[in-house]
């Protein structure tokens, strides 16, 4: 099959490829052109009612089928991602901008989410209680917590559904999804791809449109006893309070503000290899991604010269053109805000080492930039700039490393290189993080815990402790024996 075969506009409700009630579509754009490569329905309130009581129709029996089932019907989906990861990947590139080989790692690592709960469906354990009485029996089960709401982002719209889905499956739940408007075809294909895998009608749904309506009908309607969401951390704070109302299950990967140290004693070539990898990833458009870089003051001038060359050297283009490694921003907007967070830079003591603004080839391709000379006072010392910035902080001390470090609201991933056993385990304990890569710059997998302290949200995905946020823990007392 090519991309084309996987683009679907049209919502997947109860089974079928349905539009919007008012027939309205919103237009979807190819960031590395400009162009307009389709439409997706623009629904709201009624369309995601219908999908909730088609996955809830649906769960009454997914719900009883057995773990050894919905195991193979995701290792059946697992499959259908690998033999169409090519076409996948080009479908994620055109709607998104990647470069087609960070897609085709992508579409790969969604299939590495959903073989890994297809193993995690047979061990979703319980326990047998010694009872403190004798006629009695205490057992604990794990039951599939119900129909899951997900709502996924457009910078990684292929894996960050797997996470979801993946999960939700293995346990027994149904699910209706709401992917980014921007990159809504990569959302689209996994009703392609759970067709193919012979899943039930109602099982994934899959819905287009308006994020307030289709959101609000989510956290609103009753029936829905799980909210999944990635994305921004005040989105995430609105979605929390609406599902308060009926006290439903939320997990929640929200922003970031990675900070990556850079010791004295740190291998130098080898932290700027991380730093590269780490900041310029999808064109900085990750939410653990390096946003502040903290070299000490004994080879701040080095790293800064390396790294600044590094950066120069990166090859910036359209996704599906050969050897390209940073492809586009998503749109105009992200643009602006990149170019804001240089300016702000400049006007306070910041030095443009390389880059510093728009790349020749026009459009939203930006270059790759190094900032020397960043302060707290400037504002990526506080906000997460999601473009392909490096602002390079100075310090003296371990101490002040991990208190600059700390200086923030989210708590989601950090970096940091030293050749000190010591100071790998201080510092990695001290840092107030979810995730911490220690002479590593990009550390995500499916077998290990992804998520966040503080504001950075709530929950884990992925590891065996993903299935967990899909379950409801019940304990069953048996007397009379």
């Amino acid at each position: 099959m090519s991309w084309a075969d996987f683009k679907r506009e049209a919502n997947f409700i109860g089974g079928a490829w349905v539009g919007a009630d008012s027939g309205a579509t919103i237009d979807v754009t190819n960031p590395a052109t400009g162009e307009i490569i389709g439409t997706v329905p623009d629904s709201g309130t009624a369309e995601t009612a219908r999908a909730i009581a088609a996955a809830q129709a649906t769960f009454e029996t997914f719900s009883r089928t057995t773990a050894d089932e919905r195991a193979k019907l995701l290792r059946r989906l697992h499959a259908a991602i690998m033999d169409n990861q090519r076409a996948l990947a080009e479908l994620l590139t055109v709607e998104q901008g990647k470069p087609l080989a960070e897609s085709m790692g992508e579409v790969g690592m969604s299939a590495a989410y959903v073989l890994w709960f297809s193993e995690e469906a047979r061990r979703i354990y319980g326990d047998v209680i010694p009872s403190p009485w004798g006629g009695r029996r205490i057992l604990v089960t794990k039951q599939p917590v119900g129909v899951v709401a997900a709502i996924t982002p457009w910078n990684f719209p292929s894996s960050m559904l797997a996470r979801k889905i993946g999960p939700a499956l293995a346990a027994g739940c149904t699910s209706v999804v709401k992917p980014a408007t921007q990159t809504p075809y990569s959302g689209l294909a996994w009703g392609v791809l759970c067709e193919q895998a012979g899943f039930p009608a109602g099982a994934v749904n899959i819905l287009t449109g308006s994020a307030t309506k289709i959101g609000g009908e989510m956290t609103a309607n009753p029936t829905v006893r799980k909210i999944t969401f990635t994305g921004s951390t005040p989105v995430g704070k609105v979605l929390m309070r609406q599902a308060a109302d009926t006290v439903k299950k939320v997990s929640m990967e929200l922003g970031g503000n990675a900070p990556f140290l850079i010791f004295d004693d740190a291998d130098l070539d080898a932290a700027v290899e991380a730093a590269i990898a780490s900041k310029y990833r999808n064109s900085g458009q990750t939410c653990v991604c390096a946003n502040r870089f903290y070299a000490q003051a004994g080879i701040y001038d080095a790293f800064v010269e390396k790294l600044a060359a590094a950066s120069a050297a990166l090859k910036v283009g359209s996704g599906l053109e050969e050897g390209v490694v940073q492809g586009p921003l998503i749109d105009d907007k992200a643009v602006a805000k990149t170019e804001s967070f240089i300016a702000d830079a400049l006007g306070k003591g910041g030095r443009v080492v390389t880059g510093g603004g728009r790349h020749a080839l026009g459009g939203r391709f930006f270059q790759p930039t190094v900032i020397a000379d960043a302060t707290s006072d400037m504002a990526f010392a506080r906000e997460e700039i999601f473009g392909p910035v490096a602002p390079v902080f100075r310090f003296d001390t371990e101490e002040e490393a991990v208190r600059l470090a700390n200086a923030t609201e989210f708590g989601l991933a950090c970096y940091f290189f030293t050749r000190d056993l010591g100071r790998a385990f201080r510092v990695s304990e001290a840092l107030s993080y979810g995730q911490v890569g220690v002479n590593a710059g990009v550390i995500t997998t499916e077998v290990a815990p992804f998520g966040g302290v503080k504001e950075s949200g709530v929950g884990r995905e992925g590891s065996k402790y993903g299935i967990d946020e899909y379950v409801d823990m019940k304990y069953v007392c048996i007397g009379g024996l």
